[in-house]
């Protein structure tokens, strides 16, 4: 019963967002604010992963093809499909779940125990409109970018990788990228993006915008968000994979 009554909640929290905005310069300052935040603050450890996803992909793709009928450009194709397919978006965005999730629950929860929310409703603002909004809307937007930056680094990185290494050349590696490239990959890889995005910032939302108590349980429902994202993204990931492909 627990379960189905913060389903319940978290579903009125999203219809409750939903309200036509008092001011909408406001919304979109914050709106802006939270792209900033998620987005251009996320990007380093991002480029830093998917270069190094790139390059052990490259390594141990190598290692377990031995077999000398295979073409090395069997390399960057495995490389390729399997940075744009799994790698980018879904190891990418259960990094986010983890980084942007804790703080979007921790800032959350600190304005619920300290009462800055329950002050913005007494000034007749809606705080769903108001803070969670612009915070799904701006990973909606945000997370996806860097779900192709994360692509295009992770395979530069496999291609880095393997002629550094002496595993196969530039040209080579290039030449693998182009034989029997599916443009709908890149399609998949965007919508299971999109809906790990909203994962990771409804959730996490959800939970520090219902935080009850002090810091202790601040910290316990940032906890919280970042475990029951990173299981709700894989169980989107594996939905997503029978439905799409």
């Amino acid at each position: 019963m627990k379960i189905l009554s913060q389903i319940g909640s978290y579903a009125l929290m999203i219809k409750g967002m939903f309200k036509r905005p008092e001011n909408p310069k406001v919304y979109w300052k914050e709106f802006m604010h939270q792209c900033s935040d998620i987005g251009i603050r996320s990007l380093g450890i991002v480029s830093i992963i998917s270069v190094f996803i790139g390059m052990v992909s490259t390594f141990q793709t190598a290692y377990q093809l031995t077999s000398p009928l295979l073409s090395k450009t069997v390399i960057a194709q495995i490389v390729r499909d399997t940075v744009i397919l799994e790698f980018a978006p879904t190891l990418v965005c259960i990094v986010l779940a983890g980084v942007v999730g804790s703080k979007i629950a921790s800032e959350l929860g600190n304005m619920r125990v300290s009462e800055q929310i329950d002050a913005l409703e007494i000034m007749g603002i809606n705080t769903k409109t108001y803070l969670i909004l612009p915070k799904i809307a701006a990973a909606i937007l945000t997370i996806p970018i860097l779900v192709i930056i994360a692509m295009v680094l992770g395979i530069y990185g496999g291609r880095l990788a393997g002629s550094m290494a002496g595993i196969l050349s530039v040209e080579t590696f290039d030449r693998g990228l182009q034989e029997g490239f599916v443009p709908f990959n890149v399609t998949f890889a965007l919508i299971k993006a999109a809906t790990f995005a909203f994962i990771i910032s409804s959730i996490p939302s959800y939970y520090g915008y219902n935080v009850k108590g002090g810091a202790l349980e601040i910290g316990r429902s940032s906890t919280s968000a970042v475990v029951i994202s990173c299981i709700l993204i894989l169980l989107a990931d594996y939905i997503l994979a029978a439905l799409l492909l």
